[in-house]
């Protein structure tokens, strides 16, 4: 951006919404930001009651998109929720607390500065333990001991930004890996067996540290999940047919009723809108958090209440569902052509298909499907800012509904192993 963010770019009504249309978005604290003279020591003076200091532990399943190719959505949804309950109550066990909403197959948990480093870290080895023995997917753990801002229930931060990539992008199954910090908080006599890595980017290094990969240990042999209740993204009824459906993964007919039950076809479109990026993060993470709500303004104005179209807003990242490829395509130019009356650049993808919407406790909502994976693929993965990408099926729906695609360029390229067919325009 060449300017101050300011008040201006938002409509006038916007930081009166209610807490359930707005989520955990802290849109008050946006406020503030926006009001102030935006500098570092305006950041630092908001973020002062914020800041927690303790161990970030994140965690990131493995093989998982290849998996995708081979099961159906709820078979994914409740073989992944596997591991996700026993990280959160041998967590818990131990004084952990849960990050967020754990609706996707990733996890992250906080651990209070009085845990104590080497009961962290035999924690995280039973753990590993406990999901290598019962689950069918395995995962990855990132641990570093920090300083962090806990905002909505989230957790920010460099710090907790660098091991939450480390998780994601550089852990194998069943593989544990700490920061330097943890490290120097082990007793000097410890008896766990660690290796340095030496592969990881410079700039996760720089940020927390050496990495080191536990190869064992100290176990707790006693540790019993003390709550396995996860913050779970689903509705009551249907986390009780989830628990059941992993009794009867072999059970078809109970996987037909509940597909029939809880699917929808939906055409999903996928904005992400591009922020320049601060030399300081807290500046930075006032500037996300703006575009946040940006983003999440403009949805509100296109898109009429009654249709229910948004599914959530994070950082400078916005999902929406719709019923008809065509309603979803002219929001999907309306909103770029929105971001462009201020300077502001998006990619955008849109895919058609089986998804499943459920309903947020804090009072938004998240999808989980297909279509929301390949609208990824198109517009993140290799999608160019100030582009739109429609999938084969989007197309096939427009052509359908004699919607002029002609301007659209046929590409077509892999992703994780996953062939992709676009239209750009």
């Amino acid at each position: 951006m060449t300017e101050k963010l300011s008040k201006k770019r938002y409509s006038t009504n916007l930081f009166d919404v209610t807490q359930d249309i707005i989520g955990a978005l802290p849109l008050k604290l946006v406020e503030q930001w926006l009001s102030s003279d935006q500098t570092y020591d305006d950041a630092l003076k908001l973020l002062a009651t914020h800041q927690v200091q303790g161990y970030s532990v994140s965690s990131d399943s493995v093989g998982l998109t290849k998996l995708c190719q081979q099961k159906g959505l709820l078979e994914i949804l409740a073989i992944i929720n596997q591991p996700k309950k026993i990280v959160h109550g041998y967590g818990k066990a131990i004084s952990g607390e849960s990050v967020g909403i754990w609706a996707a197959d990733n996890t992250q948990m906080f651990y209070p500065n009085s845990v104590e480093a080497s009961t962290l870290v035999a924690a995280l080895l039973t753990i590993q333990d406990e999901i290598n023995r019962s689950c069918q997917i395995k995962i990855g753990l990132g641990a570093h001991y920090g300083s962090f801002y806990q905002i909505s229930g989230g957790l920010y931060g460099t710090e907790a930004n660098a091991i939450e990539e480390v998780a994601e992008s550089h852990t194998e199954g069943g593989e544990i890996l700490i920061s330097q910090a943890i490290c120097d908080r082990l007793p000097v006599q410890h008896n766990f067996t660690l290796e340095r890595r030496d592969d990881l980017p410079q700039n996760l290094t720089a940020e927390i540290g050496n990495i080191y990969r536990v190869l064992d240990g100290a176990r707790l042999e006693d540790l019993r999940p003390s709550d396995q209740r996860y913050p779970i993204p689903y509705s009551e009824d249907f986390y009780a047919n989830l628990l059941e459906y992993e009794t009867r993964l072999e059970d078809h007919d109970f996987a037909h009723y509940l597909t029939d039950k809880y699917m929808q076809q939906k055409v999903v479109v996928l904005i992400e809108s591009k922020s320049e990026v601060a030399d300081i993060h807290e500046i930075t993470m006032f500037n996300q958090l703006s575009f946040s709500a940006l983003m999440k303004d403009i949805g509100l104005r296109l898109i009429a209440p009654e249709l229910e179209a948004e599914i959530k807003v994070v950082s400078s990242l916005g999902i929406y569902a719709f019923d008809q490829a065509i309603a979803a395509l002219n929001f999907a130019q309306t909103f770029r052509q929105e971001l462009a009356k201020q300077d502001l650049t998006c990619r955008i993808g849109l895919d058609q298909g089986e998804v499943l919407i459920f309903n947020l406790a804090i009072g938004t909502r998240d999808i989980a499907g297909s279509p929301v994976n390949v609208a990824s693929k198109m517009a993140q993965d290799r999608g160019e800012f100030g582009k739109l990408y429609l999938s084969a099926a989007v197309r096939d729906l427009l052509v359908r509904d004699a919607v002029e695609v002609s301007k659209f360029r046929e590409i077509k390229y892999q992703v994780s192993g996953v062939e992709i067919t676009a239209y750009e325009g």
